[in-house]
C-alpha cells in the first residue's frame, strides 16, 4: 500500500488475519476481560468467603449489578457491540455451573435501571431504588451470600463530591439503606465496588456483617465477567492498589483547600502526596484503611531476600516468591527506600522499583531482579539550602525495605551509605511559583516560599473573545483537478521526496507561503470516522491529513458511524495490575484499531497524579505515585508506537481538577512540580519517546502550560531530551502566536493563523519559530505508517 494511502484515500482495510478486522474483535476482548481481572483488587476476605463454592446460591443487591459502568465519560468513552454487567457475569457462570443465581431480583434491577434510562438518565446516574419486601424475603430463604455492588461514573469536565450522604466519595443515603437491609438479612455478605477512583471504604473495612469486598474498578467492556472470574475462583486476584484509601475524604491532605477557589488551587501539601503523606506526617498513619500496593489473594506467598547491592550506580535487589497455598497465583513486590531527612526533608518511604511474578502454581518459585537508579534516591533543591535548583543526593545512609504493600515489607540487610552530600544534576530554575504562599515539611510544619515574580511574555494582541472559541470547526482545505494537475507538474518538494529522502524537510518548509505554514500549525478537518480532528492537510505538498482520535479507554468513534471498538479497563485498573506487559499488549492492541479506522495519532495515555479523591478524570490517570504513572504510561505508549501509530501523553501539566478547568491556575513549588507531578511524564519520555504530547488546559503557577517556555522547550525538551511535539488540548484560552513562541507546535481542535500573521506583521513571532513548529508537525507524520 502506497504511503498514507488511508490517510489520503481512507480505504478501510481488515488489518486481522484472513482479512478479518481487528477492531472489536474477539482476540481483543478476550484480552481486555483478561487485563481487567488482572488489575480488580480483593480488599476483604473474612473467613474466606470467597471464592465462591460451587453451586452457591446468590442474591444480587443494589442498581449497580446491572447499572454497569464500563468506564468514565467524555474522551473516556468508547462505541461498543455491548458491555456485560455483573449480573450478566455471574449469570453466564451460573450457565457454566459454578454458582446459582436469584433471577427475580435480576429482574427487578433490570426494570428499574431501564426505565430510569428510558427516562434520561445516563448509566452510572440512575438512583438506588428501595428493595420490595417480597423480593427481599425471597432472596433471604433461598440465598447462600448477598453480594451488593455500587457503581459510580464521572466524566472530563466536572468534579466529584465528597460530602456525606450525597453519594459519589460517599453512599448516597438510598444506598446507605440498602446496605443497611442487606446487612440485617444476611450472615454473608460481600461488595463489589464499580468505580473509577477512590471512594469511602469505612462502611466495609471494619464492618464484621461484611465479610468480602471486590475492588472492580471501571473493567471496560467485559467488566462485569471479569468481576465474576474473580469471584467464582476462576482466576485469582493479583491487583493491587496504586492509591491510599483513607478513612474520610478530610483525611486526605488536598481535600482542606480543593473547593477553596475555582480560580486557583494551592497545592500546599507539596511532595507530600498519597502515601508519602500518610506514611510520613505525624498522626496521618491511623487515617488509613487500605494503604498503597495493598491487595489479597486467594493463596500465599513467601517473598525471601536473596542479594542486595549496588552495581554501577544502580541498586539491585534478588527475591525469591514462593507460592505457600494451593492455589496458582500472581504477586506483586514491592521495594521502597528511607532517605536521610537531611536539610531538605523527605517521605517515609518511596517506591523506588516493582515487580511482578509470572502465574505460579502451588510450591512454585520465581526469582525477580528490581532495580532502581541510585540518583533516584535524589531530592531537588527548590530554595537553595543546599545547592539551588539542583538534585541532590544528601549525605548518610539510605535503607530498603521489600513487600508486598508500603505497610507490609522486611528491610534488607544492606544500606546505601552515601559518605557526603553529592549533587546529582544541576538545573536551573524553571516554573517556579508566584502566589503559592507556604508548604508541607516532613514534620507537619509548614514552611514560608518567597512570591516569584511575573517572568512570561503577556499576550500584546487585542485578546481574542474566549466564549466564541469553543468548539470552533477548523477550514476545510481542498484543491480542485486542475490544481492537482498544475502541482504535480510542478517543480516543488512534496513531503514523500523527504520521506524518500530526496529532500530535507526544511526545503519543503522554505517553499511555503507564511499564510499556508500558519494554516498548518492548527487543526484540520474531520475525514472518515474521526471527530477529534486532523494534522497537517496541504495537499499541494503531499502533506496528508493525519486524523486523531480520543482514548485512553479504547478507540473513540461516534456512535452514528456505527463502528464497535474494544472497551478496556480504565487506566486505575490497568495500573492496579502492576504489569507493564499486560499493559503493553493493551495499547498495541487498541493501536491497531485506531490504525485499522484510518486514524493516526491516539490521544493517550493521561499522565496526571490523584492528587484529590474528587478529580473527575482520575479513571483516565494512573496513581498517586509517580514511578507507577511513569512506568504504567511508557508501557502504553510502547505499545501504541509498536503500531506505527502515535501516542499523545497528556495532560501536561498538573490537570488534577475539572472545575473551570481551562482557567484554574495550579499552584505548585519547583520541588513537588519535579518530584511528584512531572515525574511519571519523565519517566515516560525518557524510556519511550511518546511522538506527541499534550498539555493541559489549566494554568500552572499563573500561566497556561501551553504557552510556558521553561516547561516546553527548557523542561520538557532540553532536559529530558523529547524529540516529538507537542499540540494544545482543545479549544483551550491561551492565545496561538505565544504558543509557538514556547514550542508549542500545534493548535487543536483548530488553529488560528490571522492572529499569527498578524503577530508576525508585528514582529512578535519570527518565521523561523513557525518553521520550527511546522518542522515538528512533520516530523510526527514521517513516523506514522
Amino acid at each position: 500500500m502506497k504511503r498514507w494511502a488511508r490517510a489520503l484515500y481512507q480505504p478501510c482495510l481488515p488489518l486481522g488475519r484472513n482479512g478479518q478486522r481487528v477492531t472489536g474483535c474477539e482476540e481483543h476482548i478476550l484480552l481486555s476481560r483478561k487485563a481487567a481481572a488482572e488489575g480488580m483488587v480483593l480488599l476483604k476476605n473474612e473467613k474466606s468467603i470467597l471464592p465462591f463454592e460451587k453451586g452457591t446460591r446468590l442474591a444480587l443487591f443494589g442498581k449497580g449489578s446491572v447499572d454497569y459502568v464500563k468506564g468514565g465519560g467524555g474522551s473516556g468513552d468508547v462505541t461498543t457491540a455491548y458491555v456485560r454487567s455483573l449480573q450478566d457475569g455471574l449469570e453466564i457462570k451460573e450457565e457454566e455451573g459454578k454458582v446459582q443465581v436469584l433471577a427475580s431480583l435480576g429482574k427487578f434491577y433490570r426494570e428499574n435501571v431501564s426505565a430510569q434510562y428510558a427516562g434520561g438518565i445516563q448509566p452510572g446516574m440512575t438512583a438506588e431504588p428501595e428493595i420490595p419486601c417480597d423480593l427481599l424475603e425471597k432472596a433471604k430463604a433461598w440465598a447462600d451470600v448477598a453480594v451488593i455492588s455500587i457503581c459510580r461514573f464521572s466524566g472530563e469536565g466536572w468534579d466529584r463530591k465528597g460530602i456525606p450522604g450525597d453519594g459519589d466519595f460517599y453512599l448516597t443515603r438510598e444506598e446507605q439503606s440498602m446496605v443497611e437491609t442487606v446487612t440485617a438479612n444476611f450472615e454473608k455478605v460481600v461488595v463489589v465496588l464499580n468505580v473509577g477512583g477512590m471512594v469511602d471504604t469505612s462502611w466495609f473495612c471494619n464492618s464484621e456483617k461484611i465479610q468480602g469486598v471486590l475492588l472492580a474498578w471501571q473493567g471496560g467492556m467485559e467488566g462485569g465477567l471479569a468481576a465474576a472470574d474473580l469471584l467464582c475462583g476462576d482466576v485469582n486476584p493479583s491487583g493491587k492498589l496504586t492509591d491510599t484509601f483513607a478513612r474520610t475524604f478530610d483525611d486526605y491532605p488536598s481535600s482542606a483547600g480543593f473547593n477553596e477557589s475555582e480560580d486557583y488551587v494551592d497545592y500546599t501539601e507539596d511532595i507530600y502526596v498519597g502515601y508519602r503523606y500518610f506514611e510520613t506526617i505525624p498522626g496521618a498513619a491511623e487515617k488509613v484503611n487500605y494503604p498503597f500496593g495493598f491487595g489479597l489473594s486467594y493463596t500465599e506467598f513467601a517473598i525471601e531476600p536473596l542479594r542486595a547491592g549496588e552495581e554501577d550506580g544502580t541498586i539491585c535487589v534478588d527475591v525469591r516468591v514462593t507460592n505457600m497455598g494451593s492455589r496458582a497465583g500472581k504477586e506483586v513486590v514491592q521495594l521502597y527506600y528511607r532517605a536521610p531527612q537531611g536539610v531538605l526533608g523527605k517521605p517515609l518511604e518511596v517506591l523506588g522499583a516493582f515487580a511482578k511474578t509470572e502465574l505460579l502454581g502451588a510450591g512454585q518459585s520465581q526469582v525477580l531482579r528490581l532495580k532502581m537508579p541510585v540518583k533516584a534516591m535524589a531530592s531537588y533543591d527548590d530554595l537553595g539550602k543546599i545547592q539551588a535548583s539542583a538534585y541532590v543526593l544528601e549525605a548518610g545512609n539510605y535503607s530498603f525495605r521489600i513487600g508486598n504493600s508500603v505497610r507490609n515489607t522486611v528491610k534488607l540487610d544492606y544500606e546505601y551509605q552515601a559518605a557526603q552530600t553529592v549533587v546529582i544534576e544541576q538545573l536551573e530554575r524553571k516554573c517556579a511559583p508566584a502566589a503559592l504562599k507556604s508548604r508541607l515539611l516532613a514534620d507537619g510544619s509548614y514552611e514560608e516560599l518567597p512570591q516569584g515574580g511575573d517572568v512570561y511574555e503577556k499576550n500584546r494582541l487585542i485578546p481574542q473573545d474566549i466564549d466564541t472559541l469553543e468548539g470552533v470547526e477548523p477550514d476545510v482545505q481542498g484543491i480542485t483537478y486542475q490544481e492537482k494537475k498544475e502541482w504535480r507538474n510542478a517543480d516543488r518538494i512534496t513531503l514523500e521526496d523527504v520521506a524518500e529522502g530526496k529532500a530535507d524537510l526544511r526545503r519543503l518548509l522554505a517553499q511555503l507561503s507564511d499564510r499556508e505554514l500558519a494554516g498548518l500549525l492548527g487543526g484540520q478537518v474531520n475525514t472518515g470516522t474521526a471527530n477529534t480532528y486532523g494534522m497537517g492537510n496541504l495537499p499541494a505538498y503531499g502533506i496528508p491529513n493525519i486524523m486523531t482520535a480520543d482514548g485512553p479507554a479504547g478507540l473513540r468513534i461516534r456512535e452514528e458511524c456505527g463502528v464497535y471498538t474494544t472497551a478496556w479497563p480504565c487506566a486505575t485498573l490497568l495500573a492496579c495490575t502492576w504489569n507493564p506487559e499486560m499493559v503493553f499488549e493493551a495499547g498495541a492492541a487498541g493501536a491497531a484499531e485506531v490504525k485499522e479506522n484510518n486514524i493516526g495519532v491516539w490521544l493517550t495515555p493521561a499522565m496526571n497524579i490523584h492528587r484529590s479523591p474528587l478529580c473527575g478524570r482520575n479513571f483516565e490517570y494512573y496513581s498517586e505515585d509517580p514511578l507507577v504513572s511513569g512506568k504504567m504510561g511508557a508501557a502504553m505508549i510502547r505499545g501504541i508506537q509498536s503500531q506505527h501509530i502515535g501516542a499523545s501523553m497528556k495532560h501536561f501539566c498538573c490537570n488534577n481538577k475539572e472545575t473551570n478547568r481551562k482557567d484554574s491556575d495550579s499552584r505548585v513549588s519547583e520541588r513537588a512540580l519535579r518530584e511528584i507531578y512531572l515525574k511519571g511524564f519523565e519517566i515516560a519520555v525518557k524510556e519511550a519517546q511518546p511522538w506527541t504530547v499534550m498539555t493541559s488546559y489549566n494554568l500552572m503557577n499563573g500561566y497556561p502550560t501551553s504557552c510556558n517556555p521553561e516547561l516546553l522547550n527548557g523542561i520538557l525538551r532540553e532536559e529530558w531530551g523529547f524529540e516529538g511535539m507537542v499540540t494544545t488540548d482543545w479549544w483551550n484560552h491561551a492565545e496561538h502566536y505565544l504558543e509557538v513562541k514556547a514550542g508549542g507546535d500545534i493548535k487543536m481542535g483548530c488553529g488560528y493563523p490571522d492572529r499569527i500573521l498578524e503577530a508576525k506583521e508585528k514582529g512578535f513571532v519570527s518565521r523561523e519559530e513557525m518553521e520550527k513548529c511546522a518542522e515538528r508537525i512533520l516530523g510526527m507524520i514521517l513516523k506514522v505508517d
